[in-house]
């Protein structure tokens, strides 16, 4: 018997545990190397961890929902065994349970349980993000297989739930908030408290923006692989506000007010675990095709939870972009250490006086919170102008005047 064990990963220096999502096999099962067995989710990202060599499960040492650290052992591979080798005292207890409460013969249909508990990758991700284990789902595929609709179909684990019914028969569920979750609402709480958070807000014609996208984005994404979007402007327009007033791009430690020198934006994405925000790293240096395809990336990564803690810590100004979802004002939380965010909308037709005539317009209204103990309203009120005259004059962050 040759034994590896599987570790938690090395956690970050800001993140101290982490909690175990749902075993992707389980004792007595045959895995390969740097096949993952279980997802560790942090209050920033979730992280895969692979098997670190080929081989047979013979141990689960932390179950399903465990709080963990860095370096801790949480299962055993025995490099040295194959699965039809693997003992069979290696099976979880509780599968025997159900065998009792089913008297039917074990050897009754063993090509149809041949592959009971085992999910397709589809699947997998599916019942990792309901906290569901493949073990409780029964599968309508080939020898038992669970498929992407056994997983969709499949209702969350009963343990964590309890649904109170009132008299009148109206249910109530109530679940535990995610590590990531718990996370999010302390930080938005902290942010409340702790800053004199103030919002001002400027309406912006987009009509340029969108001559400029409807004339270049069939050749744009014919020569950059990805398509011309709206955020690309919204972050050089903030940028462009951020050297001029650079209070704006700063943040408060204790006594003392930090300048950063760089531009560091973060971009908050939504996903089905929660908000996180990535970090555009030196956006002045980056081009338009740069910013769309680093955002592009982000958010297919952040849906499959695969962003890096490195990819979120950091940033000196954020942009939330709620008019993807059609909202039309809302009053952004600023994310610490930083001192301002930028809340962009739905861009929607609507009348406005130009010349003393009502016309319609494409407008955006855009909202900036800020740190009231660092940024006067002078500078606020004027970063959020340098953003609106940028976004509607284009051309002038190509010329950067």
């Amino acid at each position: 018997m040759s034994i590896k064990e599987v570790l938690v990963p090395e956690l970050s220096e800001s993140v101290s545990e982490a909690t175990l999502m749902v075993w992707k096999k389980r004792p007595g099962e045959a895995v390969e190397a740097d096949e993952i067995l279980i997802e560790v989710e942090t209050d920033k990202v979730v992280l895969e961890v692979p098997a670190p060599a080929s081989g047979v499960l013979t141990e689960i040492i932390t179950d399903d929902g465990a709080t963990v650290t860095s370096g801790e052992v949480m299962a055993k591979i025995d490099t040295a065994a194959t699965a039809s080798a693997a003992p069979a005292e290696a099976a979880p207890a509780e599968a025997a349970a159900p065998a009792a409460a089913a008297p039917a013969p074990a050897a009754a249909a063993p090509a149809s349980t041949a592959a009971a508990g085992i999910a397709s990758p589809a699947a997998s991700k599916i019942l990792s993000e309901k906290g569901v284990s493949a073990d409780a789902v029964t599968g309508t595929g080939r020898d038992g297989r669970v498929t992407k609709a056994d997983a969709m179909a499949a209702s969350a684990p009963a343990a964590p739930v309890a649904i109170a019914r009132s008299l009148d028969g109206r249910p109530e569920q109530r679940v535990p908030m995610s590590r990531l979750r718990a996370r999010i609402a302390e930080r938005l709480l902290h942010s409340q408290q702790e800053n004199a958070i103030l919002t001002t807000f400027n309406e912006v014609n987009m009509q340029a923006v969108i001559d400029l996208r409807k004339q270049y984005k069939d050749q744009f994404e014919k020569e950059h692989g990805v398509k011309l979007g709206f955020m690309s402007f919204f972050v050089k327009a903030a940028v462009a506000a951020l050297k001029r007033y650079p209070v704006l791009n700063a943040s408060v430690d204790g006594t003392d007010i930090v300048y950063h020198g760089y531009f560091d934006v973060g971009i908050a994405v939504g996903t089905p675990r929660g908000l996180v925000v990535p970090i555009l790293r030196d956006a002045d240096q980056m081009s338009i095709a740069d910013i769309e395809k680093t955002i592009a990336d982000f958010g297919r990564r952040a849906s499959e939870g695969k962003l890096t803690l490195e990819e979120m810590t950091g940033g000196t100004f954020s942009i939330s972009n709620g008019g993807v979802f059609g909202s039309m004002l809302s009053t952004p939380i600023i994310n610490p250490p930083q001192s301002a965010i930028l809340g962009v909308h739905a861009t929607k037709d609507r009348a406005v006086v130009e010349n003393g005539q009502i016309v319609i317009r494409p407008m955006n209204y855009l909202a900036m919170s800020y740190d009231h103990r660092i940024i006067d309203g002078r500078e606020a009120v004027l970063g959020l102008v340098a953003m609106k005259e940028a976004l509607e004059d284009p051309q002038r962050l190509l010329l950067e005047v």
